[in-house]
């Protein structure tokens, strides 16, 4: 029986000559940290980087190293990439990916197309899980009370005005 290798991600970045993604991580074996640089072919200013980056984190020479890099730093990564080939700096690039990652909260997701909703839903689920207090964080509290003041008039509405109709 062959033994699972198990590898811990320490950071990952990209090359721009010649196109690749270098990790560097950890074998959980040995107390060794070394360095996997991982080719980035077939990939033009034109390319989609959800795609490549979902591709490389698929790729089975790969998986096993990738296994806790997220797809969106791989996508990110692509990002800049794509960008360098089209002439963009670093900065110019990395400032394109941040507004594409951003959720505008006055734009109308009711119009978007299926795939640009679901990256929208992507962006907020890893925004969420970012925030999101676990029950072992040392700032987690299990029950929050909150008592609001009540220093003016509360306004009523009309749909909370109870009516004599029945529903």
């Amino acid at each position: 029986a062959r033994t699972v290798m198990t590898y811990t991600a320490k950071k990952c970045g990209i090359c721009f000559q010649p196109p690749s993604i270098v990790l560097i991580y950890k074998e959980d074996s040995k107390d060794k940290t070394r360095q996997r640089i991982m080719p980035v072919r077939n990939f033009s200013k034109f390319s989609d980087c959800s795609m490549a980056a979902e591709q490389l984190k698929n790729n089975p020479r790969h998986k096993a190293y990738l296994e806790g890099v997220s797809l969106r730093q791989l996508r990110k990564l692509h990002s800049l990439l794509k960008g360098h080939l089209g002439g963009e700096s670093l900065a110019e690039s990395l400032e394109k990916f941040r507004q594409e990652e951003t959720i505008d909260p006055e734009e109308d997701m009711n119009k978007l197309d299926d795939r640009e909703l679901a990256k929208r839903k992507s962006i907020m689920d890893e925004l969420f899980e970012k925030n999101r207090k676990k029950k072992d964080d040392p700032e987690f509290i299990y029950d929050i009370e909150v008592d609001f003041p009540q220093d003016e008039q509360l306004e009523s509405c009309g749909w909370d005005i109870e009516s004599g109709e029945e529903i």
